[in-house]
């Protein structure tokens, strides 16, 4: 696996699917890592991430002490069924789901959907949840969700990224930072909720593997904050986020609508 730290700003894509009127979406990268066979966490940081979530997120492991390795596309393409079986979450980051989904083989994305099958849990955010989701050929997805296809959250008109408020399922609401994102419906329970109540936050069982989807960064920064304003401090929706990566880790249900 390579270990590679990459801090750049946030990418701002977005693809059209003919005939289908979807969209590849950008949406906007530090831990404590080891010898690949230790590591219990798999975060993806290959063709189509955004290397500042890659950051972001590495930041969050590091800082709740979550081992973990990486995994390029190629590196990906190369690992056998058994050998992404070794782990127990993978992490896909925002980026851009169709840059992301055709940098994998058909191979791959077949040992991914077979490796959540039989126990390896699943945290997407932004893109990885679209990714999660079914969108057909010769597009490449996961398809967790069967056949739920996600499209994105419409509220928000001519605006590609801002803060939302997010209501949480037994906690507070908080103002998450959002980048083209997808809304969530038709999988899974709903652990958080958008402002027009569709869900932002999904999560559900896919064979022996527990996934998570999430439509807003909680892993975001405080420099992604620029001229916004949030209600809602930065350490405290990165605290959220640690808990979105433990419960998807450790396959623990989010309280949920």
């Amino acid at each position: 696996m390579s270990e590679r730290i990459a801090v750049q700003p946030a990418i701002v894509l977005l693809i059209a699917v003919p005939l289908l009127a979807m969209a590849a979406t950008a949406c906007t990268g530090r831990a404590v890592r080891a010898n690949t066979d230790a590591a219990p966490i798999l975060l993806f940081t290959g063709t189509g991430t955004s290397p500042g979530d890659v950051a972001a997120l590495e930041t969050i492991l590091t800082a709740n002490h979550l081992v973990y390795a990486t995994a390029s596309s190629a590196e990906l393409n190369a690992m056998a069924q058994d050998g992404i079986g070794r782990y127990r979450l993978l992490i896909v980051p925002g980026g851009n789901f169709v840059e992301i989904g055709n940098s994998l083989t058909r191979e791959a994305t077949a040992n991914i959907r077979d490796g959540v099958q039989n126990g390896l849990n699943y945290l997407g955010i932004c893109a990885g949840a679209f990714l999660a989701g079914s969108f057909p050929q010769p597009y490449r997805s996961l398809n967790l969700t069967s056949g739920v296809q996600f499209g994105f959250y419409a509220a928000i008109r001519r605006v590609h990224k801002t803060a939302i408020a997010i209501s949480i399922a037994g906690g507070p609401t908080l103002d998450q930072y959002w980048e083209d994102g997808p809304q969530l419906s038709g999988w899974g329970t709903v652990a958080a909720k958008y402002p027009d109540g569709t869900p932002a936050i999904v999560q559900g069982a896919f064979g022996n593997g527990w996934v998570i989807l999430t439509g807003v960064h909680p892993e975001a920064p405080e420099t992604w904050r620029r001229g916004m304003t949030f209600s809602t401090p930065a350490s405290t929706d990165n605290a959220f986020a640690a808990t979105l990566i433990q419960a998807a880790l450790n396959r623990t249900p989010l309280s949920h609508f």
